[in-house]
C-alpha cells in the first residue's frame, strides 16, 4: 500500500513537472552578430521576457549574419521565431525584389511586425593614424566592411555614391575582427551599423585614437536615409557631434505565432523599455511614434496591445 502510494505520488509529481515544462513558451530571437549593439539588445530583451513572465517565456538569442539572413530564415522557421530587420527588407522580400529576386516564398507574406527597436546608425570608424577625417581621405586606405549585414551593404553603397568605388582596399575579414585589426594597424578603418553607443565602436575608441566620420548634408541626401546626430562625448575622444544616417529596425514574427504569445511579447517589451534604458542608453529614444516606421502588417496579438494603450496605428498595419 505504501509502495503504491509512493509510486502514485511520484507519478503525480512527474505529471506536474511535465505540465510545467509544456507551459513554458520557448522563443528563438535572431538579431545580429555577437559583439554588436543589436546582439546586446537581444540579450536584454530575453532577460526582460524572462523576468516579466516569471519564466513562462524563455527566449534563446541566436547570433545572426545579418538582416537578410534573418528574413530568409522565415521560410524554414516555426511559430517560435522572432527576428529583427529594417522594414524595407520585409517589403523587398514580399515583392521578390533586389536581394530577394528569384528567391520569393509565400512565407514572406506571413511576416508580421511586433515592435520597433532602436534604429541602425551608420558608423565609419577610421584610425587617427590613417589621417582620414572625411570620406575623400579614405581613398587608398584599407577598410573592413564585413559581409552579409546591413552595415556591410550600406557601407559599400556609400563608397560607390561618394566616388570611392575601386579606390578603397576592402579587407577580407569578418566585422568581429575589426577592433583588433584596427588596433594592430592591419586596417585603417571599419564600417558598422548599430544603435549608438555601438559596443565595437566603444571598444575601438578606448583602445586606439579614432575618428568617426561625419557625412555632409549632400551626402546624407544622396544616401536617402534619415539624418541622425551622435552627441559629442558618446565615444572616447569625440569632441564634436557626429552627423550620420540611420534606418528604422523592427522586431518581427509570423502568422504562425499565436496571438497570446505575440501580445505578451509586445506588452512586456513596452512595459520594461524604461528599465532597459537605465542599463543602455539606446532604449531611451524608442517611442510608440516609431510604429509609423512599420510599413507592413502588425501581428494581431500585438495590435491588441496597441489598441489597449491607444497607440497610433495605420490602415496598412491591420
Amino acid at each position: 500500500m505504501t509502495f503504491m502510494k509512493t509510486v502514485g505520488t511520484a507519478t503525480a509529481a512527474a505529471l506536474m513537472m511535465t505540465a510545467a515544462a509544456s507551459a513554458e513558451t520557448r522563443i528563438t530571437y535572431k538579431s545580429a552578430k555577437a559583439g554588436s549593439s543589436y546582439f546586446q539588445m537581444a540579450v536584454q530583451i530575453a532577460e526582460a521576457m524572462k523576468a516579466g513572465t516569471d519564466g513562462d517565456i524563455a527566449v534563446t538569442v541566436e547570433e545572426s549574419q545579418g538582416s537578410v539572413q534573418n528574413v530568409m530564415e522565415v521560410r524554414a522557421r516555426g511559430a517560435d521565431y522572432v527576428f529583427t530587420t529594417p522594414p524595407a527588407l520585409v517589403g523587398l522580400a514580399q515583392g521578390g525584389k533586389a536581394m530577394f529576386e528569384g528567391k520569393g516564398d509565400p512565407a514572406f507574406d506571413d511576416i508580421r511586425a511586433l515592435f520597433p527597436i532602436p534604429s541602425l546608425t551608420m558608423h565609419f570608424v577610421m584610425s587617427e593614424a590613417s589621417g582620414a577625417t572625411s570620406f575623400a581621405d579614405m581613398e587608398g586606405k584599407t577598410i573592413l566592411l564585413g559581409s552579409g549585414s546591413f552595415g556591410a551593404t550600406e557601407g559599400e553603397k556609400y563608397l560607390g555614391l561618394f566616388g570611392l568605388e575601386g579606390k578603397v582596399n576592402i579587407a577580407d575579414s569578418e566585422l568581429s575582427n575589426a577592433v583588433n585589426a584596427l588596433k594592430n594597424g592591419q586596417i585603417d578603418g571599419f564600417v558598422t551599423a548599430g544603435s549608438f553607443p555601438a559596443p565595437n565602436v566603444i571598444e575601438a575608441a578606448a583602445s586606439t585614437p579614432v575618428n568617426v566620420l561625419s557625412l555632409t548634408d549632400e551626402q546624407i541626401e544622396m544616401s536617402k536615409r534619415t539624418r541622425l546626430l551622435i552627441p559629442a562625448g558618446t565615444y572616447t575622444g569625440q569632441d564634436e557631434d557626429i552627423t550620420t544616417t540611420s534606418l528604422p529596425v523592427v522586431a518581427y514574427s509570423t502568422t504562425k505565432m499565436d496571438d497570446e504569445t505575440a501580445y505578451t511579447l509586445t506588452k512586456i517589451y513596452w512595459e520594461t523599455r524604461e528599465k532597459m534604458a537605465q542599463d543602455a542608453a539606446w532604449w531611451a529614444g524608442v517611442s510608440a511614434d516609431m510604429l509609423s516606421n512599420i510599413t507592413t502588417k502588425i501581428h494581431p496579438g500585438a495590435i491588441r496591445y496597441y489598441e489597449e494603450i491607444g497607440a497610433p496605428l495605420a490602415d496598412e498595419h491591420m
